[in-house]
């Protein structure tokens, strides 16, 4: 009974989660952008959108769906049915948000639903507060190396050659940090039993903390400056692909039970990982659409990408409007100063007292 009320939740969770994602992208677009060296007033530019405010406490709702299951079943299983939401979230994406996936992308997400769902379906899952049962080395060495990967996917961003594919890049960085709180969750998890002030007192509670906020700006960032459904497509991914190694490394769950079923679950990973790759659209096609479309005449996405750089290009513009503004009292000033300017220049200097010249100064 526990193992299927995981399920069921963590199947909301994955409903709640990508309705969550488009409509936080469609706050992000409207939003500033996220700068790095202001992540408070960031923050708050954020939450002045209506859609991003919606589409973050659906996350909220879908987090606690989410944590929920991770109480009842085991952590590979319930991020296999979480990946569910990829089919969802094509069908949505299109349905109801004007987007229009190509077939490469239809492939990609058909292909890594199928690889995660053998990963559920070949999985032997424990359940209750026994799926929580944890090695710490393994949970410092895998923390400490999906920590690492996330800071260096993100800092690759800075480089010219990834700057055209940097909404991906900090999408799958998003994606490796959101699993660092999952983990660290579900850890916690077996710490039901325990009392207040202990559960303050794990280092686990704050390693979610850090991890989600991280998470948090690098996925708005994301969502701003990349192409939708394969930002929240490759966000998914990478949650899920890292997440089901975790639940085997860091909490013991099988791998499989014999050879054959061990075979079937690699192959089954290795293809999440070649189908996520078909999802983003290659840059040369991406660049050549966004070249060749006018504002109105593209996809949803080509459009709020000419809207998005529209309005950069006034709020860069609005500070020299306001430079002259301020520096037009000061032009009139000088204009009325410069007579009387002359007047002193013509005029012969004053000798200085006590026998000091004016250079003295």
């Amino acid at each position: 009974m526990t193992l299927f009320l995981g399920l069921v939740l963590a199947g909301l969770s994955a409903l709640v989660t990508q309705v969550g994602f488009l409509l936080r992208h469609r706050g992000a677009v409207e939003a500033p952008d996220v700068d790095a060296r202001h992540l408070l007033h960031s923050a708050v530019e954020l939450f002045r959108s209506k859609w991003w405010t919606i589409g973050y406490a659906l996350a909220v709702v879908a987090y606690l769906l989410h944590v929920g299951a991770l109480a009842f079943a085991a952590m590979s299983l319930v991020q296999a049915v979480l990946a569910g939401g990829l089919v969802v979230l094509g069908v949505v994406a299109e349905r109801f948000f004007g987007f229009e996936l190509q077939r490469r992308q239809w492939i990609g997400i058909g292909l890594t639903a199928l690889g995660l769902a053998l990963l559920a379906v070949t999985g032997e899952a424990r359940s209750g507060q026994d799926s929580a049962d944890y090695s710490v080395a393994a949970m410092l060495g895998f923390e400490a190396a999906l920590a690492a990967l996330g800071v260096a996917l993100i800092l690759s961003c800075r480089h010219e050659r990834a700057k055209s594919n940097a909404g991906i890049l900090l999408g799958l960085a998003a994606g490796l940090l959101f699993t660092i709180t999952h983990v660290a969750v579900k850890a916690l998890t077996g710490k039901l039993d325990t009392t207040v002030l202990e559960l303050f007192a794990s280092p686990y509670l704050y390693v979610a903390i850090l991890g989600g906020v991280v998470a948090f700006f690098a996925s708005a960032r994301s969502l701003q400056i990349g192409p939708a459904v394969p930002v929240i497509a490759v966000t998914s991914i990478a949650g899920n692909a890292s997440a089901i190694p975790a639940g085997i490394v860091v909490f013991g769950d099988p791998l499989g039970s014999d050879a054959f079923e061990i075979a079937i679950r690699t192959f089954a990973f290795l293809l999440v990982i070649a189908a996520a790759a078909l999802i983003p659209v290659p840059t040369r096609a991406a660049a050549a659409a966004a070249g060749d479309s006018a504002p109105g005449d593209g996809t949803p996405e080509q459009d709020q990408a000419h809207d998005r750089d529209d309005r950069r290009k006034e709020r860069d513009s609005e500070p020299d409007h306001v430079h002259r503004r301020e520096d037009e009292p000061g032009d009139r000033d000088h204009r009325r100063r410069a007579p009387a300017d002359d007047e002193l220049i013509r005029a012969p200097l004053p000798a200085a007292p006590g026998g000091r010249s004016s250079s003295g100064w």
